[in-house]
């Protein structure tokens, strides 16, 4: 007799970035060579003082469980960093660290939604939103923007969806997956009429230091109080210090919001990784030179894959702002016979593109926009001369 799955289980969908970077990595397993752009992690190496650190924390055997929020020196560090770097002071017992921003979004969820909520995403959107707003038994409310308006959500567009049911909203600037982000004077107006309409904004941050053409980032934290009271910054040392696999993110928030989720986190998880902490520790407060290296090197990447993708035949891609991905619009081909098929949509042309071009991209289906796809450029530039070159020959 066959077990039967929870009907949870059965709605979430798995991820469409690691799905893709499987099916790469199982091409390049057979000798097949893929250029992959699908994985958003840098493709530098973690900075060797932030590696130290972590080896320093295994030797002098820091390897036990910590707190179940995080260790008070990482707190602390999270203090000193977002009040020095972004505005907005807070005490250590209004910070939890947690398993990635990931995790730390999902325990906000679960501490902020009552089965029927809604939560509020601007759409594209990263594509584990709506899948955690379902896991809590929350409502997605996805709310649709458009290229003309640089894939910004709108007050207008806002108001529009709030209802009494509109719990939080979710904004991630700069954004995964287009790149846009949200100027000082676009926050306060918006995440400003989210608290007049009594609604939790979930400010994601996570590409904050990524960021080009002078770009300035901001957080809606930092705006006044009654902000800071409504408004929960998360952040992590995943994109910024090439630390995806340490697992360290982190959430800011009104205290009794934060002790919850570190109740809801004990029961879980217990405590994130020890030694990866101490290496937080290290990014966060340590030597900050390696950063701006990143930076200007995915700078000079987004500006040749953006110009080799406009440069193709009934392709557009917006620049970007920040973040490292591209995420041009491709439904002009749809309709399209590749192949052998016909491609209808975002998930058949990625299709196409793997399996005759050998590039690896992700369908904007599962980020709210059908008519896109994703390219992470974090990745060399000799590997994104060679995609756009595969990519160009393959819808000619």
């Amino acid at each position: 007799m066959a077990i039967k799955l929870s009907d949870m289980a059965q709605k979430i969908k798995p991820s469409a970035t690691l799905a893709v970077s499987s099916k790469a990595k199982a091409m390049v397993k057979e000798g097949i060579d893929v250029v992959n752009f699908g994985v958003g992690e840098p493709d530098f190496d973690t900075p060797q003082n932030i590696k130290i650190a972590g080896v320093k924390a295994i030797e002098s055997g820091f390897t036990k469980y910590t707190p179940a929020s995080g260790i008070p020196e990482l707190k602390e560090a999270i203090c000193e960093k977002l009040s020095k770097e972004n505005g907005v002071t807070y005490q250590p017992d209004q910070v939890i660290v947690s398993c990635g921003g990931k995790h730390s979004i999902y325990n906000l969820l679960y501490v902020l939604c009552d089965a029927g909520d809604d939560v509020i995403i601007p759409a594209p959107y990263w594509l584990s939103y709506s899948d955690m707003a379902v896991m809590v038994g929350g409502v997605p409310v996805i709310v649709p923007t458009s290229e003309e308006t640089g894939f910004k959500l709108t007050k207008e567009a806002l108001a529009e969806k709030v209802t009494p049911k509109s719990k939080v909203m979710i904004l991630n600037s700069p954004s995964n997956p287009t790149g846009m982000g949200y100027t000082k004077e676009d926050l306060r107006e918006l995440v400003g009429f989210a608290i007049e309409k009594g609604i939790v904004v979930i400010s994601d941050e996570m590409y904050e230091k990524i960021v080009y053409d002078g770009f300035q980032h901001a957080s809606p934290a930092s705006f006044g109080e009654e902000f800071r009271d409504m408004v929960i910054t998360v952040n992590g040392v995943s994109k910024t210090y090439a630390m995806t696999g340490w697992r360290i993110g982190y959430a800011a928030g009104p205290t009794e919001v934060i002790k919850a989720c570190g109740t809801i986190q004990s029961q879980v998880t217990s405590g994130p990784n020890a030694m990866a902490q101490k290496a937080a520790v290290e990014a966060l407060i340590g030597d900050q030179s390696e950063v701006p290296k990143m930076v200007a090197e995915f700078d000079k990447r987004r500006k040749v894959i953006v110009k080799r993708l406009n440069a193709m035949k009934d392709v557009s891609c917006v620049t970007p702002i920040g973040a490292f991905y591209a995420f041009p619009n491709v439904s002009k081909h749809y309709g399209r016979k590749l192949g052998g098929k016909v491609v209808e949509n975002s998930i058949g042309m990625c299709n196409y593109l793997l399996e005759h071009a050998r590039v690896a991209a992700v369908p904007g289906e599962p980020f709210g926009a059908d008519d896109h796809i994703r390219f992470s450029y974090a990745t060399s530039m000799k590997r994104i001369e060679e995609g756009m070159r595969r990519m160009a020959k393959a819808l000619k």
